[in-house]
């Protein structure tokens, strides 16, 4: 048998784990979204103080 149609042969039989993947996503997603609900004021605010440096203007 070729190189080629093992290749072929093992990525076709290769199907995944979707349902993991998608309740992984849906975890992260909520929370990503649990955290926002909680600390949205201190995440801006952390933000916020992050970027002062580079959108000060020095109007001189």
């Amino acid at each position: 048998m070729s190189i080629h149609r093992r290749l072929l042969q093992r990525l076709a039989s290769e199907r995944g784990d979707v349902p993991g993947w998608v309740l992984i996503t849906l975890m992260t997603a909520a929370i990503v979204i649990a955290l926002w609900a909680v600390a949205s004021d201190q995440l801006i605010q952390i933000f916020n103080n992050a970027m002062a440096p580079f959108l000060q203007q020095d109007i001189g």
